[in-house]
This record gives structure tokens, sequence and C-alpha cells, in this order.
């Protein structure tokens, strides 16, 4: 039962991850109507919804909230538990999105070609590092299976900026051909919350593995942009 409930977990971080190129690149290209005095309620409504998203995201990942999670469900299911929460979640900043009126740009020709170019590379960064951190141990079902989570280890992205999922992020979602405005929104506010969630992030890797963390923050100095910062 307990490997079911982490498994079904782990689907449904599939979909949600699934869902985001699904509603970015197609449901959200389309502006929505103009001029029907919904504009402010859309915008507040989308706001309301990641930030439901990055607050269970960055608070229940911290080692406080594990350790109470762990009070209420068994312990090997705690990461299990976070993934179903943060997938359900997501896959309702997904979905209800409301798509608010206009057009940023609209890129054709060979710059176009150039944009989905950097957007293909953000897949494969983003693909490449989570594999680094061992997918099964995101989703919960090394947890549920009693195996030892993924040790610490530093190699491929990791070795480029301390965050490359993060950065993947931004080669996905920024260098779009077709930026609509609703598109554009959803970038801003993902991206300022994986900006204010690295010090919190960190805080939580150096709690877990204290000098070895530290040393790796010497060694590889950007946290998201390489060079930069």
């Amino acid at each position: 039962m307990r490997k079911t409930f982490a498994w079904i977990g782990a689907a449904l971080f599939v979909a949600s991850l699934l869902s985001l190129p699904a509603v970015y690149e197609r449901r959200l290209i389309t502006p929505g109507p103009a001029g029907d005095g919904s504009l402010a309620l859309a915008l507040l409504g989308n706001i309301a919804l990641f930030t439901g998203f990055a607050l269970h995201h960055s608070v229940m990942a911290r080692s406080g909230a594990k350790a109470w999670i762990s009070r209420i469900v068994p312990p090997e299911l705690e990461r299990s538990v976070y993934v179903w929460i943060a997938s359900l979640l997501f896959l309702a900043v997904c979905w209800l999105w409301q798509p608010l009126p206009g057009m940023v740009w609209n890129a054709d020709g060979p710059l176009r070609w150039g944009l989905r170019a950097i957007q293909l590379a953000g897949v494969w960064l983003t693909i490449r590092a989570a594999g680094m951190i061992d997918v099964f141990d995101l989703a919960g079902v090394r947890q549920a299976n009693h195996q030892r989570p993924v040790e610490f280890r530093v190699a491929g992205p990791f070795g480029l900026v301390r965050h490359p999922i993060y950065l993947g992020w931004f080669l996905m979602v920024l260098p779009t051909p077709h930026m609509s405005t609703s598109k554009l929104l959803f970038a801003a506010v993902s991206g300022a919350y994986l900006v204010a969630a690295i010090p919190w992030e960190e805080a939580s890797l150096v709690e877990a593995f204290g000098d070895r963390y530290r040393t790796y923050q010497r060694q590889v100095r950007s946290r998201l942009v390489p060079g930069v910062w």
C-alpha cells in the first residue's frame, strides 16, 4: 500500500511536469479577452495560485515541517506526501491559470528557431541536473522503499552553477518565440519565486550536509547565472 501510494505520487509528479509545456506553449499562447472587467481578478488569481504552490514548496521542504509530517504519516512516506501535495498544487497552477489579454512579442524566422534552441537547451539542462539528483529520490519512491537517499555529489551541471535546474527553468520559460501577457506573468512570478527561494534552499542544504555544502559553495561561486550571480 505504501509503495502504491509512492508510485501514484510519482505519476502525479510526472503529470505535473508534462503539464508545463502543454499549458505554457499551447493554452497560454492565445491572449485572453480584453475589456471584460475581469483583468484584475485574473491577475490576482494567478498570483495567488502560484503563491500557494510556492509557500508549500518552501515551507514544507524545511526540516521542521518534514519532522511534523513524519509524526502524522509513516516516516518513509514523508517525501511522497510532499510530492503528492506539490504535484497537485502545480497541476492547479497550470490548468487554472487564467489567460490575460495582450501579446508581448511574436518571433518568426531564424529568431524563432534560435529561441527554440535555447528552450531545448533548458530542457536538456533540467533533465541532466535532475538525473544527477535521481528522479526516484525526488519523487519519494526511494524513501517509500526504504532505500538510502542519493548522496550529495558535485558533477555535470552542478559544476557550472549551484542551481542548474533553476537555470534550466529560466531557459525554458523566458526565450519563448510567442510571449503572451499570460506567459510573461507566469515566467515573472515563477522566476521571482526561484530567486527568492535560493537562500532558503541553501540554508536547508547547509543544515543537511554541513561543511560539504559550504565547501561546494566556495568551489562553485555562481548560484544561478555563470560568472554573474
